[in-house]
């Protein structure tokens, strides 16, 4: 008898193994939950993008007012092709829209928002990823919206499109204003 247990034993663990893979087959992939959602915003002050207008900005700025902290590199496909949306989102004026340049070289950055337009409250360069880190980062583009109290309320992974903008993250700028 303990003999045929043994053979049983790779069934068992092949079952449970699928039953595992089965439930994971039903969550969405594209919501990634964040340790942060509630959470103080990190302490950080980034300096301006080297050769760049302002002074930064910090994690006080964040205090006040409903922000919003869009993560973006000269050097990102998508943040290419989310950029007008972000230019959209800041011409709204429901929030401050803050830019954070992760990991770029200064010069490249500067090109890029002299092309593409440069709508940002203000900029602040990240060149070593650290803050980036601090907030959870993991790709670009990535973009946050911050309470009055300056905690962390939603995250959205990728890059924005149109409904994207007008169903959820417009809703829940909104929502934080009341």
């Amino acid at each position: 008898m303990p003999t045929r247990a043994l053979y049983l034993l790779p069934l068992a663990v092949f079952l449970v193994m699928a039953g595992y893979f089965a439930l994971g087959l039903t969550k969405d992939p594209k919501i990634i939950p964040s340790a942060l959602i509630d959470k103080p915003v990190p302490a950080f002050k980034l300096p301006p993008i080297e050769g760049g207008k302002g002074n930064g900005f910090s994690s006080d700025d964040l205090k006040g007012d409903i922000t919003v902290v869009n993560v973006f590199a000269s050097w990102c496909i998508p943040c290419r092709a989310e950029h007008p949306l972000v230019t959209e989102l800041a011409e709204m004026k429901i929030a401050r829209v803050y830019g954070l340049n992760y990991k770029d070289k200064p010069a490249d950055a500067l090109r890029w928002l002299s092309a593409l337009g440069d709508s940002y409250y203000a900029t602040g360069a990240d060149r070593d990823g650290r803050v980036g880190i601090d907030w959870g980062v993991y790709g670009v583009p990535e973009t946050f919206i911050v309470d009055r109290f300056g905690k962390i309320r939603h995250k959205q992974v990728g890059p924005m499109s149109p409904d994207i903008l007008r169903k959820q993250i417009v809703p829940i700028i909104r929502d934080l204003k009341k």
